[in-house]
């Protein structure tokens, strides 16, 4: 197929994709609230709250982060740091993980990360959100809203290689050999 033909094509994929993901909007929208009780993390600060994350916003995206031992979780937050500024104009943004605060920070550091990040070690926050497996963290983001003295989780959904969450994988799929096999590392020499 020469080129122009495959570009037509795609566009009318690309379509059928912005398409579907109007009608998962939709779907959302009408999903019934999970309410959840107020999770106390451990964070730089000390202990902190679910409620506490929200700040000033009504809307809370916390990132199910596998931690320090995880290379993919570490790309899916390098680009988050990348757009965090934008998250939290709309919602507050926090990552958690299982590992400590102090861990966290020195990571955060040697990556240069400016999100925010809480420890839910010792809680049953990850299991309860669905994101741990043979006590093992998992990787995912969930939505809550708060009103009054409530809060819900509204979304979520997890992170694998391809999803719609990290931006390197959909342009490797614009190279005809898309990923190739590739995975993310800590440091790339060169």
């Amino acid at each position: 197929m020469n080129y122009k033909d495959t570009s037509k094509r795609l566009a009318e994929y690309r379509g059928q994709i912005a398409a579907l993901r109007k009608k998962m909007r939709e779907v959302q929208a009408e999903t019934e609230p999970q309410e959840v009780k107020d999770y106390e993390f451990s964070g730089s600060a000390g202990k902190i709250r679910l409620s506490d994350l929200f700040g000033t916003h009504d809307t809370l995206l916390i990132i199910h982060n596998m931690g320090t031992g995880c290379p993919y979780c570490t790309l899916w937050a390098d680009g988050f740091n990348g757009v965090v500024d934008h998250l939290q104009n709309r919602a507050a943004f926090v990552v958690a993980s299982p590992d400590t605060p102090e861990q966290q920070r020195k990571f955060a550091a040697s990556r240069g990360w400016k999100f925010p990040m809480v420890s839910h070690h010792g809680t049953s926050f990850a299991d309860d959100m669905g994101y741990s497996r043979d006590g093992h963290a998992m990787p995912g983001v969930s939505v809550f809203k708060r009103k009054g003295g409530k809060i819900a989780r509204v979304s979520d959904t997890s992170f694998s290689p391809g999803d719609d969450f990290c931006t390197v994988w959909h342009l490797f799929d614009l190279i005809p050999e898309g990923a190739a096999g590739w995975q993310p590392k800590y440091k790339y020499v060169g």
